[in-house]
């Protein structure tokens, strides 16, 4: 049983949430909190966080940067902020995905799955992957329909494609397709990801799969 941990202030939303996971057979836990959100997280061992970024005592931000120092365990960040950095910080320090309140419950159950999908670590990572109309196979490095793909171009595919629904924030992709002395060009990213729609989308204007959070980074969408 996949155990959760539930970290928010609004003891409506717990109830709620806690409810729903029970319901879907998840172990959960409660904290409503940062501190004890810590304490519940070392005690419990989740097997993931589902995060609200907006609690009372400890930012949200600063709770993820406390998981972070002994554990990988995915983490979900809820935000009922308006503004988009807070989000950017919360991914920056080790979140995996992030649900914007007011959220419905089938997304956040839909990313739950996502993430705890890719932290099994008895889950094979596939080798040909479709995008759309064409297949594109990591390990030889090609794409159907003899479409050709510059060094770069496949650095950021690969990120994605490895990641399925993961939102790649702009730092890790800028970090690990060019390094950290690159975190700031974000027109890089524009620029590759509209050359990348052009040679894998049927629509580059209208993308079903590269897709852009707007100020936050890009997902792979199956």
């Amino acid at each position: 049983m996949t155990r959760v941990l539930v970290v928010d202030d609004e003891p409506q939303l717990l109830r709620a949430l806690r409810i729903n996971l029970v319901a879907r057979r998840y172990e959960v836990a409660l904290a409503d909190d940062g501190a004890s959100a810590l304490r519940q997280a070392a005690q419990f061992h989740p097997d993931l966080v589902v995060l609200d970024l907006g609690l009372p005592d400890i930012d949200g931000v600063e709770v993820v940067h406390g998981l972070r120092g002994w554990t990988t365990v995915p983490i979900v960040v809820l935000s009922g902020r308006a503004g988009s950095q807070d989000k950017i910080d919360a991914l920056d320090a080790g979140a995996d995905d992030y649900v914007t309140k007011p959220f419905d419950i089938e997304e956040l159950l839909a990313r739950i799955r996502a993430v705890t999908r890719r932290a099994s670590p008895h889950e094979a990572q596939p080798a040909r992957i479709r995008v759309g109309c064409r297949t594109v196979d990591l390990a030889a490095k090609t794409v159907s329909g003899d479409v050709r793909l510059t060094p770069t171009e496949w650095r950021m595919l690969e990120l994605l494609l490895r990641n399925p629904g993961k939102l790649i924030s702009q730092r890790q992709m800028l970090t690990e397709v060019w390094g950290a002395d690159y975190v700031k060009e974000t027109h890089y990213l524009r620029q590759y990801m509209a050359q990348l729609r052009r040679k894998l989308e049927s629509d580059p204007a209208r993308p079903a799969h590269l897709i852009t959070e707007p100020g936050m980074g890009y997902r792979f969408t199956p």
